[in-house]
């Protein structure tokens, strides 16, 4: 009777000298998460050693704090994690690595039914009142068939100090249970077995340092810089043979897709990516329309020849600014491509961050086009289902009711109050769940519109020679503009004219016509000020869209 009453009255205690009020807990629906330091303060980097135990009795079972650690009961190292996170909020993220004991060595463990593994994220979602935006992403991406991080919510007590509600997360690594790539040795440095494999990023450099290389990004005659980190293998790892091949395999790919001739089937960036990845990480990039997308947390990877050996876009990662969680460069609107983030940065002046132009590039192509509306067909039906995220939605709120009222009362600064960088601010829990559900539907009905238009149905692919140019002079318009467009063999043309939400306007031309190039006028006086869809076929064959500004 003594040791349970007064451990739970010293726990409320501490709770409350902690935070200026009392937090009762004592028991949890969700995994509880116990670390001790021993009095030894969590740094940002070095990870310093403490003793860890998970709490968790079951499915649907109910944990206590002073339940045995049926989850996990040992060592680990524990620092600080993230960026701006750890700088900006005050309930912190953390890395944590699975040690055997004080001399460090790692050890792996399958925790709370996740593959094992010694290196693992607890994330915060902070400024994500709703706790769900990182891991419904990564639910999406396993989904559509894709790796992404696996999760699961506890809650988490430092020290005897309630933290509230985290989720426990794999962290992005080389491993055949996460990124299933080969394993690079420092004697592999030619042939077949310096190709594979690598993990490369595009993100910010604060961290862990990795080895790197910049890429050029040119936008009005100003150079931009944009790093591409090699975050497997590490930089203590890896060999000048193998950072080479593969900085020279990056550059080799994004030369072929500025090259003038990258429309054309023969050009050689179709046979050193896997298509139909980037089509995917392109989906669910504008589903979410996460801020940051594209221009950081962007991971990418390679594995040797011998296994297939292109370019794989993924896993997906960091998404607590998607699903209008931003109120900067437009990302809480619900309309826009993201992969056209960089004409907002610029302007911005943001550009510490920007975006490589392949996703431009590739918007462009009619194979990367065709696929990625076909794909969005087959999504809608599935992963990218709003009926079926909203479900997924309230049953994660049912799993969260009482933890998530906890965490809130922990930290006291988040529901109802602006935090960076909310565009809504909600009262309630309620508001915020509700108000991303309805930014769902209306971003998904955009992009119906916008990938209908954007691809449809071709009979031979990249069998279509691509190099016309389709333009527009003047654009904007105020009151009359030339379409020219370039037909590269004999064909059927017929050219539409769409408003911005897919809606056929007018057929601006259906005639049969000889391969030249030709020109049509448009006369704009009374189509009302705002943005337009020029749509180019051929042969019923799409060829190209562009986007058309009424004065």
């Amino acid at each position: 009777m003594k040791s349970y009453y007064t451990f739970f009255l010293l726990f409320v205690l501490k709770v409350g000298s902690s935070l200026g009020q009392n937090i009762s807990f004592s028991t949890s629906n969700l995994p509880i998460l116990k670390v001790n330091t021993n009095g030894k303060t969590i740094y940002n980097e070095p990870k310093i050693l403490a003793d860890m135990e998970i709490i968790y009795n079951g499915v649907g079972k109910i944990n206590a704090i002073t339940d045995k650690p049926t989850g996990y009961l040992g060592k680990t190292g524990i620092e600080f994690r993230g960026s701006t996170s750890q700088q900006l909020f005050p309930k912190k993220p953390y890395g944590i690595e699975l040690w055997v004991d004080s001399t460090e060595k790692s050890r792996k463990v399958a925790l709370l039914g996740m593959p094992e593994e010694s290196d693992w994220v607890l994330n915060t979602s902070y400024n994500d009142k709703t706790l769900m935006r990182d891991v419904l992403s990564y639910d999406i991406a396993n989904r559509m068939g894709r790796y992404a991080t696996r999760t699961r919510y506890c809650e988490m007590v430092i020290n005897n100090n309630y933290e509230g509600l985290y989720i426990l997360m794999e962290k992005i690594k080389k491993d055949k249970n996460r990124v299933d790539i080969s394993t690079l040795k420092l004697t592999d440095n030619t042939g077949d077995d310096v190709t594979g494999g690598y993990i490369l990023k595009i993100d910010k450099t604060e961290g862990s340092k990795s080895k790197m290389w910049n890429t050029t990004l040119t936008i009005d005659g100003i150079n931009y810089i944009i790093p591409i980190q090699i975050e497997y293998p590490k930089i203590t790892d890896i060999t000048d043979a193998q950072f080479n091949y593969i900085k020279n395999y990056v550059t080799e790919f994004e030369m072929s897709l500025k090259g003038s001739d990258y429309l054309t089937p023969k050009a050689k960036w179709r046979d050193m990516i896997d298509i139909d990845s980037f089509v995917d990480y392109f989906l669910i990039t504008e589903f979410n329309k996460n801020v940051d997308g594209y221009r950081l947390s962007t991971f990418f990877y390679k594995d040797k020849d011998s296994k297939g050996g292109k370019l794989k876009m993924g896993p997906a990662w960091d998404y607590n600014l998607a699903f209008g969680n931003a109120d900067y460069l437009e990302g809480y609107k619900t309309t826009g491509w993201q992969y056209k983030i960089n004409d907002l940065a610029v302007p911005a002046k943001d550009t510490y961050f920007l975006s490589p132009t392949w996703w431009e590039r590739l918007s462009v192509d009619s194979t990367f086009r065709y696929r990625a509306s076909k794909r969005w067909e087959v999504l809608r039906k599935s992963a990218l289902n709003p009926d079926r995220i909203n479900a997924w939605m309230d049953s994660t709120a049912n799993t969260l009711n009482e933890s998530k009222v906890r965490n809130f009362s922990r930290w006291t600064g988040v529901l109802g109050k602006y935090v960076w960088p909310n565009y809504y601010v909600g009262a309630t829990y309620e508001q915020e769940t509700t108000w991303m559900k309805d930014w769902i539907r209306q971003r998904t009905a955009w992009l119906d519109a916008q990938l209908k238009v954007f691809g449809s149905p071709l009979a031979n692919e990249v069998e279509i020679v691509n190099k016309f140019q389709l333009k527009i002079f003047p654009n904007p318009t105020d009151t009359e503009t030339t379409i020219e467009y370039e037909v590269t063999k004999k064909g059927r043309a017929k050219i539409n004219l769409y408003d911005f939400t897919g809606k056929l306007l007018k057929t601006l031309l259906d005639e049969d016509k000889n391969a030249n190039i030709y020109q049509i006028k448009l006369n704009s006086e009374n189509l009302s000020s705002g943005m337009y869809i020029v749509d180019y076929q051929l042969d019923d064959i799409h060829v190209e869209s562009m986007r058309m500004m009424k004065k």
